[in-house]
């Protein structure tokens, strides 16, 4: 890629660090990678993803924006309530950066549609809140052979994960989606606000390593956070023979749409 003298000075602290470089930030620049949510994860996943200059950006949500929304979800702002999120954050990521192509699917991720929209991108970033969007994210991923992030989020803390195909996945460590409401959304129980910028500039630092090819990736390993104590812990996971997805006997061979957990707030889907 030849790069412009605009760009050169908008991605020089890229180009300056020695794992980087110029060719890094080539890869990052032809990079595509799918935001599924564009809620409080998603929302400093696309910002950072779109400042460092990633060619091509996902965004996947079928929400409008809500008031409650504003405490955690910072690409949109009080006059996008009632837009849809992925307009909302089209507009703010073509502001930041108009380098980036932002393609837009205002609709849920199903069983449905989940491989066609997955198949045209290099990584996958969960930032939704519900247990069966996530498994259904692993599924496809796995199914698929795409690398993925996971986050979840809830109250004081954070969790996240980075599958890549032969690695353990979310379903190695968790087997099944739990019961529709045996375990709380943040939009039940309530979540930290900045809790969801911890966690997403993580995932966001995750996308852009897999780009870059730079350092050691959350793979074979779950990463939690207590912001109360502000204290981090990194499990060592393996990979389960019994997986029913990526195990020697699978059982999960397509896509299925679990069911969801009721909430009575109107931001019931993303984080």
């Amino acid at each position: 890629m030849n790069f412009t003298e605009d760009q050169v000075n908008r991605y020089s602290r890229h180009i300056l660090l020695q794992d980087v470089g110029v060719e890094g930030q080539e890869r990052i620049s032809s990079g595509k990678v799918l935001v599924v949510g564009a809620g409080g994860l998603g929302s400093p996943v696309a910002f950072y993803l779109a400042a460092a200059g990633v060619g091509t950006i996902g965004l996947i949500d079928g929400d409008v924006v809500d008031l409650s929304n504003l405490q955690r979800q910072i690409i949109h702002f009080t006059a996008d309530v009632g837009k849809p999120k992925v307009i909302s954050a089209k507009e703010k990521i073509n502001q930041l950066n108009p380098d980036v192509e932002v393609v837009t699917y205002q609709a849920l991720l199903t069983a449905e549609n989940a491989q066609e929209v997955i198949k045209d991108y290099d990584f996958v970033v969960d930032g939704t809140d519900n247990f069966p969007v996530k498994f259904l994210i692993n599924d496809a991923c796995v199914i698929t052979g795409k690398p993925f992030s996971h986050g979840g989020i809830l109250r004081f803390e954070g969790q996240t994960l980075t599958y890549l195909p032969g690695a353990p996945c979310y379903r190695c460590l968790f087997h099944a989606p739990p019961p529709p409401n045996a375990v709380p959304t943040c939009s039940q129980a309530g979540v930290l606000g900045a809790i969801a910028g911890m966690l997403g500039t993580i995932q966001a630092a995750e996308a852009l390593k897999y780009l870059t090819g730079v350092g050691e990736l959350l793979t074979g390993k779950l990463l939690s956070f207590n912001a109360k104590t502000m204290t981090f812990r990194a499990i060592n996971t393996k990979r389960s023979e019994h997986c029913p997805v990526c195990g020697k006997n699978p059982t999960v061979t397509k896509l299925i749409d679990y069911e969801q957990a009721v909430c009575d707030i109107s931001d019931r889907r993303k984080t």
